[in-house]
């Protein structure tokens, strides 16, 4: 008799939130109130001449599910940490400046040949699929999104690292003009973080470029970001213009402006604490307030903790 033992997070299809809760944009809009706020988010008549629009709704893959319902698109367009736009939740107006054709991504550092590829030449290489994923901020809240891409581990097969690459750094745009948070030179822009090549090849780790059933929102990072489920949402890098691979492990954008509170690895663990606040509960966006535990690696254990085997040593919480 076949007996399937089921991994951590991982649901039937039949368990998933319904996909009326999420696509019916109307009815969402409507009853959160936020229908202005919806039309300023830039995620769907400012994507309508987006060259990708027909590949959005993706198939769904069931195998990524999730035990919460999705948050509704217009709560989670207008909150999220996007400094490039503004140190507010909301950076919806500011956002709709953010220029997402052209838009070419940089391969370089330990790579077989340099390459600059255009978005929508990249999506033609690689396959896209819905998921539904647990997202959990430093800031001690979570929200669960549709994010629709292709796995990182497809990125590397076409950048081709060398065996010497360690690390793979991701960096985000830098253009003050249009982005008025970029004009604070007090931040080290642009913005970038990093992973391991065994955290980059881990089937979890995700390149998103869509999300709620079509192409990626301005608020999220559009035109392609980073989604890592078991960290904390600063390793997320939005709208990503270039990817580099190293051996020597790079410094980010949060560790350089104050290490102590903003480590390289950042894994979810609500057993260590942030230094100003608690990991050991989140609030759940768009439910009134509702806190619930946080979980190690945010529930995906089962799928990451082999990667940090042997680095106990290692600050692997923030």
């Amino acid at each position: 008799m076949l007996i399937k033992r089921r991994i951590g997070w991982e649901l039937p299809e039949s368990s998933a939130t319904p996909e009326h809760v999420f696509v019916n944009r109307r009815q969402a809009v409507a009853g959160l109130g936020f229908a202005g706020l919806m039309l300023a988010g830039g995620s769907a008549a400012a994507q309508d001449a987006d060259p990708s629009a027909g590949l959005y709704p993706a198939p769904r893959n069931a195998k990524y599910t999730i035990d919460r319902e999705v948050t509704a698109e217009a709560v989670n367009a207008n909150y999220n940490n996007f400094y490039e736009f503004g140190t507010s939740k909301n950076v919806t107006a500011a956002a709709r400046s953010l220029k997402t054709r052209p838009w070419t991504v940089q391969f370089d550092g330990l790579v077989e040949q340099p390459m600059t590829l255009g978005i929508d030449d990249l999506l033609k290489r690689v396959s896209i699929e819905e998921r539904l994923y647990r997202h959990r901020c430093v800031e001690a809240w979570s929200m669960t999104v549709p994010w629709s891409g292709f796995p990182v581990s497809e990125l590397l097969k076409i950048a081709k690292p060398l065996g010497s690459a360690k690390y793979v750094r991701f960096e985000t745009f830098n253009d003050p003009k249009m982005a008025p948070g970029q004009r604070q030179s007090f931040y080290p822009w642009a913005y970038s973080d990093a992973i391991t090549i065994e955290e980059a090849n881990n089937e979890l780790a995700f390149m998103v470029t869509g999300a709620y059933g079509k192409t990626l929102g301005k608020t999220f990072g559009a035109p392609i970001r980073l989604a890592l489920p078991w960290k904390y949402g600063f390793k997320h890098v939005k709208s990503v213009v270039k990817v580099t691979f190293t051996e020597k492990r790079p410094v980010s954008f949060w560790q350089s402006i104050q290490s102590a509170e903003y480590g390289f690895w950042a894994n979810v663990n609500p057993a260590v604490a942030h230094p100003r606040w608690s990991q050991a509960t989140e609030e759940v966006i768009g439910t009134g307030g509702t806190r619930v535990p946080t979980q190690l690696f945010n529930g995906y254990a089962a799928y990451v903790a082999d990667l940090y085997k042997g680095l106990e040593n290692e600050r692997l919480w923030t």
